[in-house]
């Protein structure tokens, strides 16, 4: 079979981490006969720097015409000038609601060879299995007004919560789904003691529960999930939040696995899906080729799993990941004291090798 993918990989260590991704693929066509057509386009800081803009509309274009997208990261210190007119991270927003890829799906997965790697003791991590929903194209990243105004007291900064019940109940809908193909228990999460948006949130889901006999709702306020994420992860089966609550609680619960670059994720499940690992530029290591590329070749097998319909070569992936991993080789930030290193580049070819 024929796909065509997008190919983002932004700034920092995103461009590192997606060239993996892509060898899983193509290690994933060699097995099975199959031919990934890639396209490759600037997102970004460096679009910024070669267009003048973080998101052009030949990317616009390129995303919306392909089979599924595979995305890096963008950002840096680079373009941190909060006085900029634009900054990477709006070419990220703007991509994400113009595909309308409105749920981002983050499993969090222990791998029991990495126990030790967590900073967590191995007793909590014992059956942590868990998938986070996160509202992804509303909330305070996209509502307006928006914005920085000069008052006679000085400077004021605006950011705006707005969340429709429409695009509540569509997210929500997703959490139950995927509860009811699981364990059969959502956790949503909000801050209704204080925030009006969480309350419209809160008496959402619980309405919503009526259609779900077979699900078992729980509301969470964010910061008691915060602690509890941490004390006992493996009460949670799935997590469903508005968008700035689900960024922080997946970056948060990336210590589970011992490291936010073993995490993928996937916005959409259809085509275009929109594929990422949840970690950042990581400027600090970029270019030394030793970031772990683990998340991007994980996501990469989201995609083959949801856009494209190829479930056992995701599972291939998956695997191959899990051998690697079983195999003891560790990438920089999973290495325990006497481990070697392994870097971004070898990772990826262990894990491509282990596909075929």
């Amino acid at each position: 079979m024929d796909f065509n993918i997008a190919v983002l990989g932004g700034d920092g260590i995103g461009p590192e981490v997606t060239a993996e991704g892509v060898k899983a693929m193509q290690a994933v066509g060699r097995a099975f006969g199959h031919n990934f057509t890639l396209e490759y386009g600037d997102v970004g800081g460096i679009s910024i720097d070669r267009h003048g803009t973080p998101l052009t509309d030949g990317v616009r274009e390129l995303a919306t015409s392909a089979d599924a997208v595979l995305f890096g990261a963008v950002g840096g210190p680079k373009w941190d000038d909060p006085s900029a007119p634009t900054r990477p991270e709006d070419g990220l927003l703007a991509l994400r609601a113009h595909l309308n890829v409105f749920a981002n799906i983050r499993p969090v997965k222990v791998y029991p060879e990495l126990t030790d790697s967590s900073v967590l003791k191995p007793h909590v991590l014992e059956g942590v299995d868990m998938v986070v929903v996160r509202e992804l194209t509303g909330g305070l990243y996209y509502a307006q007004p928006k914005g920085r105004t000069q008052t006679p007291q000085g400077i004021v900064g605006v950011d705006t919560m707005r969340y429709s019940e429409s695009e509540i109940e569509r997210v929500l809908r997703v959490g139950f789904e995927l509860a009811r193909g699981r364990r059969g228990k959502l956790t949503s999460v909000d801050k209704a003691n204080v925030l009006e948006t969480s309350r419209l949130w809160r008496a959402t889901a619980t309405r919503l529960a009526d259609e779900y006999p077979d699900v078992e709702l729980e509301h969470a306020l964010v910061d008691a999930c915060a602690m509890q994420i941490v004390l006992r992860p493996a009460s949670y089966d799935v997590i469903v939040a508005e968008n700035t609550f689900g960024d922080i609680l997946t970056d948060e619960a990336a210590i589970l696995a011992a490291s936010m670059g073993l995490l993928p994720s996937e916005a959409g499940a259809r085509t275009p899906g929109f594929y990422e690992p949840i970690h950042g530029t990581a400027p600090d290591i970029a270019g030394q080729g030793i970031a772990n590329p683990c998340g991007s070749i994980l996501s990469a097998a989201m995609m083959l799993r949801y856009s494209l319909g190829l479930t056992e070569e995701a599972a291939a992936v998956d695997r191959a990941v899990q051998t690697v991993l079983e195999q003891g080789y560790r990438t920089a930030d999973i290495a325990t004291a006497g481990d070697a290193a392994t870097g971004t580049t070898q990772m990826g070819d262990l894990v491509a090798n282990a596909i075929g």
